[in-house]
């Protein structure tokens, strides 16, 4: 074990081994494709960087050489086209192998990796390639997003280079009343297991190139190239609740930001393996499955799915012995509905979550059948970990956590003065050095850069109040608050009380215009099974938080629906069933 981070590192602990100081450096040329993975892989080959599967069958155990010969690959490869410094690339590869090449081999290219979901439609990828000026697309055959850029690439000029990844399954491919694999005889599933079937299967479409056949023929001899840290290496695109997505640029340094991630939030080491669910075109898949967790030579469990089954998750950890755990609460909810008991969890000795505020009865739920606490964290695209419950520490159910050390943070009021105890303000984080892992910019935007960033803050737009011990509490986003009738209600409190009740499977609390209050509370609700959303139950709700909480807070509408809208990774999209209700107003005579 070459124990890398600690060359960028420097830490401090209290006498209960909690983590009291944190601060970074490193040198000016610090690439993590070259002087992390790389670096293991010359000194450590054999050491397990990744196992990967799919629902197919096909399994794999990449070792960090095996991450830098094909990585190596691939830089070989996209180099011949032309792509290098600063240059853009568009990459949509759900979670396959293949992306994990892709990133190191741009990282050592000194290029730009632009993820994005497989989901985007024809005005979402326009606005995508238009916008960041991307010079090549690395795509999935899976699903339509081949023909989604396609249908768009000629009115986007600055693409040069097409190039199409055959996954070989995705969790996507058809089965036969037997069981057996509709492939149409290219043999996918396990007869791909093994070195022999890493990008075996070629494939074919009139403008693109084919990754698999390229990269298995380009050179294993990739010289390194200059870089610089404080180089543009990562751009995400951030939805907001208007308006086109934010561009957020990274620089290299975002990558040993997640060393707080990875070692004092979910708690890797390097003989365990670490699952994080999530799909590589959102920021959480670098959070939990590359820079943090490899930084701590760690290995990360990958499953190539399409669709979230809780059953399929929970059978992965006793299958490979996962270790530590992470996944939106959704997801744990999920879970939640199977029999714990019917699978194997006593590999697991860590759980954390993140993407929405942790509900208490979920808590305590994950504690009574697996024995282990879910650790809370908070964060964003525009940045790592920054505020949670970190190893050694006292988690208080619904809290985030506290404020972690490598970041100043402050709940702040509009003017800019903090807020006192228990009083809701903005999260804020002090930037006057522009600490690693806070974005560099929204990229071509320096209006909205200067809105977040001014007077030596980021400003998160994330409101929480924090308590006599330093303890942070959720309230929602700043667009996510309901105001009404002078009063300012968080969602997430309302939404805490009602999955309390029986009746109650999962729920999302929005704002909807009421000329009296300004905002209404209204409660979109999933019912449990065996429940019907009858009046007479809609008042029981009503009552039931009136008793939980300040009456003031309850929801004045309730609304009854077979399921949630939602992100790729699951999060619930408040702002879908906001723009659904934009012109809804309290019936008349309901108070």
């Amino acid at each position: 074990m070459r124990e890398i981070h600690r060359r960028y590192v420097d830490e401090a602990y209290d006498e209960n081994g909690l983590l009291t100081a944190f601060s970074l450096h490193n040198e000016p040329t610090y690439n993590f494709a070259y002087d992390v993975v790389d670096d293991i892989a010359v000194n450590d080959p054999e050491r397990r960087a990744m196992v990967w599967c799919n629902p197919e069958g096909e399994e794999h155990v990449f070792t960090f050489a095996d991450m830098k010969e094909w990585s190596d690959k691939t830089a070989s490869f996209l180099a011949a086209q032309g792509i290098g410094r600063g240059d853009r690339v568009l990459v949509v590869l759900r979670r396959h192998y293949q992306f994990w090449f892709t990133a190191l081999a741009l990282a050592k290219l000194g290029a730009v990796m632009v993820p994005a979901t497989f989901m985007l439609k024809e005005h979402d990828m326009s606005y995508r390639l238009n916008g960041a000026g991307i010079k090549a697309v690395i795509a999935t055959s899976a699903g339509d997003v081949a023909d989604v850029v396609d249908a768009v690439v000629g009115e986007c000029p600055t693409v040069e280079t097409l190039i199409l990844v055959n996954p070989a399954g995705a969790g996507l491919t058809e089965r036969a009343a037997d069981g057996s694999l509709l492939d149409g005889g290219q043999g996918f599933g396990s007869a791909l297991s093994g070195p022999e079937g890493i990008c075996a299967l070629g494939i074919e479409r009139a403008g693109w190139l084919d990754f698999n056949t390229e990269v298995r023929a380009a050179s294993a001899g990739f010289e390194r190239r200059e870089t610089l840290a404080a180089e543009p290496m990562l751009l995400y695109f951030s939805s907001g609740t208007s308006g086109n997505p934010k561009m957020v640029m990274h620089d290299a340094l975002y990558s040993l930001g997640h060393l707080m991630t990875a070692k004092h939030w979910h708690n890797v080491r390097p003989d365990g393996i670490h699952f994080t669910i999530a799909d590589t075109g959102w920021g959480k898949a670098v959070w939990g499955k590359f820079y943090g967790q490899w930084l701590m030579e760690a290995c990360v469990l990958t499953y190539d799915f399409d669709r979230f089954h809780a059953s399929e998750m929970l059978d992965l950890i006793g299958r490979y012995g996962v270790t530590t755990f992470c996944a939106p609460p959704t997801m744990y909810r999920l879970m939640m509905q199977e029999d714990l008991s019917a699978f194997d969890l006593s590999s697991l000795e860590y759980s954390t979550t993140a993407g929405e505020a942790l509900n208490p009865d979920l808590f305590d739920f994950w504690k009574e059948h697996t024995g282990l606490t879910i650790y809370e964290g908070f964060g964003q695209t525009e940045t790592p970990l920054t505020i949670g419950n970190l190893t050694n520490s006292t988690p208080r159910p619904g809290s985030m956590g506290k404020p972690v050390p490598l970041y100043d943070v402050a709940v702040l009021r509009a003017d800019g003065s903090r807020c006192d105890v228990g009083e809701t303000g903005e999260i804020c984080i002090r930037i006057e050095d522009h600490p690693a892992g806070i974005m560099m910019e929204y990229y071509r935007d320096p209006d909205k850069t200067a809105a977040v960033m001014h007077d030596g803050w980021y400003h998160t737009g994330d409101t929480a109040w924090a308590d006599e011990d330093g303890y942070y509490w959720y309230v929602g986003r700043n667009d996510d608050v309901i105001k009404s009738s002078g009063y300012r209600i968080g969602p997430f409190e309302i939404e805490s009380v009602l999955l309390e009740h029986p009746a109650v499977r999962e729920c999302a609390v929005t704002g909807v215009p009421d000329e009296l209050r300004g905002m209404a509370v209204k409660a979109t609700v999933v019912l449990a099974e065996g429940f019907t959303g009858t009046e007479a139950l809609t008042c029981e709700l009503q009552a039931w938080v009136k008793e939980q909480t300040a009456p003031y807070k309850y929801p004045r509408i309730v609304e009854y629906a077979d399921d949630l809208p939602r992100t790729v990774n699951g999060k619930i999209r408040r702002v879908a069933i906001r723009q659904a209700d934009q012109r809804q107003t309290v019936p008349e005579g309901l108070v």
